[in-house]
């Protein structure tokens, strides 16, 4: 008994002439605003459970005024009119111009559903849309000629002959009764369509639209169109799916079709054509792969967010096909949103034995979004920039930027500095015989347990567009650099790229660097000078790139620091490591009851309001504000002029004195060598490129030397300065920073002879008052610690000369 035939509950014919309504007459504004808003996604930063996205819906219907019907435009036919002149291979089909469009046009006789019906049955409707714009497709503006592509030359002739046959048919059902002399469409089609979800709001009907955790997505959604938000681990090479298989027979030469709609098919052997038939002779077919359509293909794997796991379980992957312009938009290492159709397939060859009765499934793609987008990638809407030139304007935005940087923790002022310097990096130059000198900034935190060390990381993590968070003892040399694995799909043997890989064009964070071992920690040397990764395993040589900032925490050699032996000790680290970071912060644990109170009330206000405590500028920007300043500031390629160059000779034959003189009292710390020197390069670019300028000045150079020179200042907090917290005495002390870095210097850089207009821009900006600054001034003047001479245009210290002549004679 045959089975009762029941009546679809949708018009599939309608809903096609819909979709060709919609691809005629829907008209948008221009979107590039919206685009640059989306791209911006503020006031989220990529890692909350529910991701809401900019809503960047265009306005459906076109307005009454002369203004707003200038910049109307018809836009998938504008689209079309490209994929018909082969400037585009890609089609997607926003679904919020959908909705806006159904919505329009709605009314109680023509409600067909198209948006639930392409969420609920996304699969077939890719299909059902295709005819549509098949109908719509503009003929091309131009003729193709001997210049452009083969596929173009056959594509035209296969349309071409395909109008000459249906001419000579003529009647429809001739059409049906000889299909052979078709091409299918899936062989002219020359863009593959995809659809863009639409965007969640807020509201509680639309959650099912949120983005879904991997452990989330059930067998209910099976066949729907989902969003499914996870980190891509593994991203396969980009090879050709093979859609529409062509032969032609060695008997009648005809052409035979074959589409491919599975992982496996049975290819042809026997001509099925009429001639072949008639006279019995069973032409043999070969495969034509000229004549085939392919597809670019590319299998990746995503794995859970760490918070979407719960405790004690273990990350789930999806596997998602990337067909067409989808391919490459993806890197291991990225956040994404991924919006795609979950389907089942079955398993093939020696696994389909072994699973039985079971099916795997997969994604197939239809529309990536990246969280944090690359630096590169980021567009700036108008507003943004008009703030930022403002905050520009006001000189504080070094400030505001270091203050906003891991804002939940207490102090550190100067860390946060050298971490946002960190973020934004030096020029990277590549000399004209392929030499290149890395811009990338490396900085270790060295301290006490208790210093907030690891909750920096994992800020900086969250703010680079690349981070890489890794443990010293979890973190092997192999899974540093990269690792040789069997690939499961091809059985080849593949280089798997490890965090340092991961985390190329961002910052690699890692956490507990004291405690790696030492052949582990060797693997890291190439990368922080050369930023590369040579391997030579298993028949595999190559050099991989690592162009990325290291930033590294770790403990002294005991846990806590040791005051009794020399720092050098207490650090326990390789010199050829340590030259090699950029700036090395010793953070000490001191007892002090001014700031041990400012600590407590600070992280008790935490724990009550769950946020950080106000500012005093108030102005405290979130990790994606910071992205977006990163990202500007990074286009500039600032230069070094001449009498900043001849001012950093001086800073740094001063440093090399310095060093001399400390490892005679044995207070030497780090060892000066020309990387020293190409460090505070880096750092004074770092500023210049924060003040979106395209030039040094000196001033960069001189808070770049502070910087070194603070990174310091914990281990000299046992010598009883700090006591003494009166205007005066800081000032002092800044002033004494300046002469031991050489900052503010006059001249060749003469040790004890600062520019005292310099001085007071300095120390003014720190927020002292001109009475603070003169009252210090008379006041150190009336002990004999420095005069003003050069008609009160130069400070001079008057102890500091006489110890320069014994240095002198040392030399």
């Amino acid at each position: 008994m045959a089975l009762l035939t029941e009546r679809p509950l949708v018009n599939y014919d309608e809903q096609q002439a819909a979709f060709v309504d919609f691809l005629k007459h829907y008209k948008s504004t221009s979107t590039e605003a919206a685009e640059q808003l989306e791209g911006l996604n503020l006031g989220s930063n990529g890692d909350s459970d529910e991701y809401d996205m900019v809503d960047d819906l265009d306005d459906p219907e076109p307005n009454g005024t002369q203004a707003r019907n200038r910049h109307n435009k018809l836009k998938y036919m504008q689209i079309l009119q490209e994929v018909a002149d082969r400037t585009r291979s890609d089609i997607v089909i926003d679904l919020n111009d959908l909705d806006a469009y159904e919505r329009a046009a709605a009314d109680d006789e023509h409600n067909f559903k198209l948006i639930e019906s392409i969420e609920r049955n996304a699969y077939h409707y890719i299909e059902i849309f295709s005819r549509a714009v098949d109908k719509v497709l503009p003929p091309p503006s131009t003729e193709p000629n001997f210049k452009d592509d083969v596929l173009d030359i056959i594509m035209t002739q296969r349309s071409k002959r395909n109008d000459r046959v249906k001419e000579i048919q003529g009647a429809q059902e001739n059409e049906e009764a000889d299909p052979e002399s078709i091409f299918p469409p899936a062989l002219t089609r020359r863009y593959t369509l995809n659809f863009k979800p639409r965007i969640p709001s807020g509201a509680s009907s639309q959650r099912s639209m949120k983005a879904l955790a991997v452990r989330n997505v059930r067998g209910e959604h099976l066949g729907h169109l989902i969003t499914v938000r996870g980190i891509a681990t593994r991203v396969s090479d980009v090879k050709p799916s093979v859609q529409v298989n062509a032969y032609s027979c060695d008997r009648c030469g005809s052409e035979v079709f074959q589409p491919v709609t599975s992982k496996q098919f049975t290819p042809m052997v026997e001509c099925p054509s009429e001639m072949c038939k008639t006279n019995n002779t069973k032409g043999q077919l070969f495969l034509s792969t000229r004549a085939s359509k392919f597809l670019p293909f590319q299998e990746v794997k995503i794995q859970e967010m760490a918070d979407q796991v719960p405790v004690g379980h273990i990350p789930r992957q999806l596997t998602i096909h990337c067909h067409g312009a989808l391919v490459r938009q993806i890197n291991p290492g990225d956040v994404i949103d991924v919006a795609g159709i979950f389907l089942p397939t079955p398993y093939t060859g020696f696994k389909a034995i072994r699973a039985g009765l079971l099916t795997d499934t997969y994604l197939e793609a239809q529309h990536v979004m990246q969280h944090k987008k690359a630096y590169d990638d980021i567009v700036l809407a108008q507003p943004t920039l008009k703030r930022m030139n403002e905050l520009e304007r006001s000189g504080q935005l070094y400030e505001y930027l270091s203050r906003s940087i891991a804002p939940e923790i207490f102090g550190h002022i100067d860390v946060k500095k050298a971490l946002l310097l960190q973020l934004i990096g030096g020029v990277t130059k590549e000399v004209g015989d392929g030499m290149r000198i890395r811009g990338d900034i490396n900085i270790c935190l060295m301290g006490d347990p208790g210093v907030a060390k690891s909750q920096l990381l994992k800020y900086i993590t969250k703010v680079a567009p690349r981070g890489v968070y890794t443990t010293g003892r979890g973190s092997s040399g192999v899974g540093l650099t990269a690792a040789v694995m069997r690939d499961p799909v091809t059985d080849e043997m593949v280089l798997e790229g490890g965090a340092l890989v991961l985390a190329d064009n961002g910052m690699c964070c890692i956490d507990e660097f004291d405690k790696m071992d030492d052949n582990d920690r060797t693997a890291i040397h190439e990368v922080m000078e050369q930023q590369t990764i040579s391997i030579s395993k298993a028949g595999i040589t190559t050099t991989l790139n690592a162009r990325t900032s290291i930033l590294a925490a770790a403990n002294p050699l005991y846990g806590r620091y040791n005051p009794r032996i020399s720092p050098v000790e207490n650090i326990n680290l390789p010199a050829a490591l340590l030259s090699r970071f950029d700036v090395l912060f010793l953070i000490l644990d001191t007892p002090s009851r001014d700031s041990d109170e400012e600590l407590a009330r600070h992280v008790t206000h935490v724990h009550m309001h769950n946020a950080h405590p106000e500012a005093p500028g108030g102005v405290v920007f979130s990790p994606a504000e910071v992205r977006q300043w990163v990202a500007r500031a990074r286009s500039f390629r600032p230069t070094v002029p001449k009498e900043v160059s001849d001012y950093m000779v001086g800073a740094y034959v001063r440093m090399r004195q310095q060093q001399k003189r400390d490892e005679g009292s044995k207070k030497a710390f780090t060892h000066t060598s020309p990387r020293t020197l190409l460090g505070v390069l880096r750092l004074a670019q770092a500023l210049a490129r924060l003040r979106f300028a395209n030039e040094v000045i000196s001033e960069d150079v001189d808070e770049a030397l502070r910087l070194v020179e603070v990174s310091k200042a914990s281990l000299y907090a046992d010598e009883g300065r700090r006591d003494d917290h009166t205007p005066s005495s800081k000032i002092y002390q800044l002033i004494k920073t300046m002469e031991a870095t050489g900052a503010a210097a006059v001249g060749d850089g003469t040790r004890g002879e600062l520019d005292l207009r310099r001085v007071r821009e300095r120390v003014l900006a720190k927020g002292f008052t001109a009475d603070q600054f003169e009252q210090a001034i008379d006041e150190y003047a009336m002990l004999d610690v420095w005069q003003t001479t050069g008609e009160g245009t130069r400070l001079v210290f008057i102890e500091a000369g006489d110890d320069q002549d014994m240095d002198d004679d040392d030399f």
